[in-house]
């Protein structure tokens, strides 16, 4: 069965060339010009991801992926993002509203195909983690039911702050997430507000479960981005 993908793209001649690639590398690719018709068909459902322009007749795409992100059952679409833009900050913004990967054009369509197969294989992946009450991560084990951690078989003494803040960051491991995505993710889960207190609780997760947290290789900071936490460790 292929894969359903949806292009949100106003250049249909790029996007009839997108069509007829991925369609022969099983990829089925609809294509919707603008960002309401996008978000029409995607509430709808039945689509693996979304290749998302940033530059549209009637929005600009960085609005539409925060509202996909902002839609309890779009949170896990895979999104990867199109940009011509020169600036960085374009991607940055993008990633930290909770894209999983861009592409700046002119591209090979070989290289898009290869991005949307990961970005599909990492969303299957986190959504399958959340249907898990245990997340395991070499020595590491987060039991979210009893909201208990373990490493190497110990219990690791967290308060309820950082267990909160290690699970999102652990149901999103290979991800970068902005300190505004977890304080929004965090939103409800702790008495108390974590405003401010980002940096401070990630320093202490560091220190109870790294092995030299001044050389982190479980949780890793972006400077000027946010963090992720390490799919693959030991």
């Amino acid at each position: 069965m292929s894969a359903r993908v949806l292009l949100l793209e106003d250049d249909r001649r790029l996007a009839q060339m997108l069509i007829d690639y991925l369609g022969a590398n099983g990829v089925e690719l609809s294509h919707a010009f603008s960002a309401n018709d996008a978000l029409a068909r995607l509430a709808g459902g039945g689509f693996d991801a979304l290749i998302l322009d940033l530059m549209l007749p009637d929005a600009d795409g960085l609005d539409v992926c925060r509202r996909i992100r902002g839609e309890p059952t779009l949170r896990h679409l895979p999104v990867l993002m199109l940009t011509a833009r020169g600036d960085t900050t374009d991607r940055v913004i993008g990633l930290e509203l909770g894209a999983d990967d861009y592409l700046s054009k002119p591209f090979d369509p070989r290289e898009l195909l290869a991005r949307v197969r990961a970005v599909m294989r990492r969303g299957s992946q986190s959504a399958a983690s959340e249907t898990q009450p245990i997340l395991r991560f070499g020595r590491l084990e987060i039991d979210r039911d009893a909201f208990q951690v373990r490493q190497d078989g110990e219990p690791v003494p967290l308060t309820a702050h950082q267990f909160a803040l290690l699970r999102i960051l652990a149901e999103h491991a290979g991800r970068v997430l902005s300190r505004d995505f977890l304080l929004e993710s965090l939103r409800g889960q702790s008495a108390e507000s974590l405003d401010r207190s980002i940096d401070v609780h990630v320093s202490k997760l560091r220190q109870l479960l790294e092995d030299n947290p001044k050389q982190p290789t479980r949780i890793l900071t972006l400077r000027g981005v946010g963090y992720l936490f390490a799919r693959s460790q030991e």
